[in-house]
């Protein structure tokens, strides 16, 4: 099969920095899978992506789709032919549906019997063809964040579309997508080249874009961008602070990255860190600079996408606006320390969180008992740091400095707490409280902060099911589930033997008044939305899913406790026995989900003498399978199961469970109950794979 190189580009206005990975994994997904469903084949596909371009590049592409034999089955051979052989009309009405004379009808034997059928050849289409349909279909299911109309507004994208570069082995491939034709012309740099110029194929296009002043791979950008700024750190002594989130942004904020160095007035080092970086990374898109032991110098290192004649003047500029923004910060960080802390929390009576769940204040109040009754149980010995965390974490959200800088929410908290004389440790957990912010990050560091971090969050979660506000779908706005996950990852990452419901209990009691749906439904709601979440965290982990989700129909109102039974199953598995056990005790299950045992085991009705094995056998190891259970020793829980294996096998082989003499039936159930009863807690053995 012949083969080509596509080279496909969508040429745009500027589209914003976060916009551009996320489309650019989706429009490769959309080629591979397309692709693949439309049995085109192809060598590798590539994704580049700037501001101003995204590019999909494919190699090794077959030129058309290969043909297809298809078998097309028919009726049984009874029913197409008579008994003298001839077809019948659902034979001939078969034959003619699939444009097929008698002549072409096959007989094909299968598993059922001997069925007429035909073979269809579907031919394959030519590669541009087919593309000419499919390009505008992917572009048009490329996914931003928001997206513009613009001209007659018919179409959106993230922003408007210039160009459209289409080439198949140098072709063009014809199509036309809001209001652009696609060929084979592209525009290079906005300030390094001018007007548009064509390309022959994939390769004069690489060539030609980089001659254009761009340089198109991303990753190649990345390193440009990491080792330019380090160098111009080191030209004013020092080193940059490489912030991995700050540096993937500016990735794709420059097509050609020149690394600028400028300063600012040493004085503004007076203020907190946090707010100096996030002052310059936030607002204007700087790297800080450092001496060799961390601490910030006053130099900056901005990444400019023109190689400006003179880059004096371009760092002036970056310096006059950084200056404003270090001046307004000053100000605020002064006025702030005007008034306590504690009279900045006493304004969050004015501060709605939730129309319907109240004032932020309302909400410091009720987390600070949930959080007091945490303490009991986490850190006994620090009720009265754990109350003083609570009332003054959300302090700093009416301060100047956090209303101009959100993202310093925590961190604004802790240093004023500090400069007040705060105990150093109510002072960090101030900012600690809200971790962990998102996936994998990191935890509180000391069981005060998590008293209060799981207060705040399970008020949240609770408070917003209790008024309808619950996730669907995407939409989350309260980010219930990463809050879900972080009061898991707080439980289950250190090691507090917590329970769901009474936490859920704590936080419904405190929002009774606050409530717009019956609290039993609300507790139901919260409880299966943690169940949903740790099901996530521990298939995430690599656990099996029916290992989990086996785990969790047994109960999962101890995470940690979840976790040891999974990954005793897990473990388990591993054993030749594990199948053949579990296999046994489903059975069991399984008749016990269809008769409740009522009954307590009666000896005297014992007719057969596997029921006597059984209970035996039982007796003999119920107290050490109680024993595993408490300890939370699950192998050991299996192990001693094995010992049951025999009897309960022997149980079935030779006993009619579900007999015609009531009593027999239910005795013979309540044994099953009594064996199976501890199984229950650790597992529904019905949802494990090939048990």
């Amino acid at each position: 099969m012949k083969t080509g190189e596509l080279i496909f580009e969508i040429g745009t206005e500027e589209i914003p920095a976060g916009f551009v990975p996320l489309a650019l994994d989706a429009l490769e997904a959309l080629a591979r899978q397309n692709l693949g469903a439309a049995r085109v084949p192809f060598d590798e596909i590539h994704v580049y992506g700037t501001p101003r371009r995204m590019t999909l590049h494919i190699t090794g592409m077959g030129l058309e789709q290969p043909d297809i034999v298809e078998e097309l089955m028919g009726p049984s051979i009874t029913v197409a032919f008579d008994a003298a052989g001839n077809l019948t009309k659902a034979g001939e009405g078969f034959a003619r549906s699939k444009g097929a004379t008698p002549a072409d009808l096959l007989r094909v034997k299968t598993d059922k019997g001997e069925y007429i059928a035909v073979k269809k050849t579907l031919k394959g289409r030519e590669t541009s063809a087919l593309l000419r349909d499919e390009l505008p279909r992917w572009m048009s299911k490329i996914p931003f964040r928001k997206s513009m109309r613009w001209g007659s507004g018919e179409t959106a994208f993230a922003r408007p579309i210039h160009w459209i570069l289409a080439l198949l082995d140098g072709d063009v491939i014809d199509f036309e997508y809001a209001g652009v034709k696609s060929g084979r012309s592209v525009m290079g740099h906005r300030f390094h080249s001018t007007g548009t110029f064509e390309v022959m194929d994939a390769q004069d296009y690489f060539r030609k874009l980089r001659d254009a002043g761009v340089v198109l791979a991303q990753e190649e950008r990345k390193a440009i961008i990491a080792k330019e700024v380090a160098k111009a750190a080191q030209k004013v002594g020092g080193q940059v602070l490489l912030d991995p989130e700050l540096l993937d942004t500016i990735t794709f904020l420059v097509e050609k990255p020149v690394a600028v160095t400028g300063s600012f007035e040493p004085h503004y080092l007076e203020l907190p860190r946090e707010l100096l970086i996030l002052s310059m990374k936030t607002h204007q898109k700087y790297f800080a600079v450092t001496d060799a032991e961390g601490s910030l110098l006053n130099h900056f290192v901005t990444v400019s996408n023109t190689a400006a004649r003179d880059l004096s003047v371009v760092a002036k500029g970056n310096e006059r606006v950084l200056r404003a923004r270090l001046s307004d910060a000053s100000f605020f960080f002064v006025e702030d320390q005007k008034i306590s802390l504690a009279e900045h929390a006493e304004e969050l009576k004015r501060v709605v969180f939730q129309l319907k769940l109240g004032t932020s204040w309302e909400k410091v109040e009720r987390f600070t008992a949930i959080a007091g009754e945490l303490s009991k149980k986490l850190c006994p010995s620090s009720a009265e740091k754990v109350r003083r965390i609570a009332h003054l974490c959300k302090a700093d959200l009416c301060t100047k400095m956090v209303y101009e800088f959100p993202e310093l929410q925590g961190i604004v908290g802790r240093q004023y707490a500090l400069r007040a004389g705060e105990d150093p440790l109510v002072a960090k957990a101030i900012h600690e409280h809200y971790l962990p912010v998102q996936a994998g990050s990191a935890l509180p560091s000391t069981p005060e902060a998590d008293c209060v971090s799981i207060g705040d969050k399970i008020d949240t979660i609770a408070g917003c099911f209790g008024v309808g506000l619950i996730p669907s779908g995407s939409a989350d706005p309260y980010a219930l589930r990463r809050q879900t996950i972080g009061i898991l990852r707080i439980m289950m990452e250190k090691g507090y033997r917590l329970s769901i419901e009474w936490l859920v209990d704590l936080a419904l009691d405190r929002l009774s008044a606050k409530l717009t749906r019956k609290c039993e439904e609300v507790k139901k709601d919260v409880l299966e939305f943690f169940k949903g979440r740790l099901e996530v965290i521990l298939t995430e982990a690599g656990y099996a899913g029916d290992a989990v989700a086996a785990v969790l129909d047994a109960g999962f109102d101890d995470p940690l406790d979840v976790k040891a039974r999974v990954e005793a199953i897990e473990e388990f598995k591993k054993r030749g026995e594990f199948a053949a056990l579990a296999g046994t005790f489903k059975r069991a299950a399984n008749i016990l989900k269809k008769i409740e045992a009522k009954a307590e085991v009666n000896p005297a009705l014992f007719q057969d003498k596997a029921e006597g094995e059984l209970w035996d056998a039982y007796n003999a190891v119920h107290a050490n399978m109680d024993a595993c259970v408490a300890s939370h020793d699950y192998i050991g829980l299996f192990t001693q199961a094995a010992k049951l294996k025999g009897a309960v096998d022997g149980f079935f082989d030779g006993v009619m469970v579900m007999a015609e003499d009531e009593a027999l039936k239910n005795n013979r159930v309540a044994i099953l109950g009594k064996v199976t009863a501890i199984f229950g807690r650790v597992a529904d053995f019905t949802r494990i794979t090939g048990a």
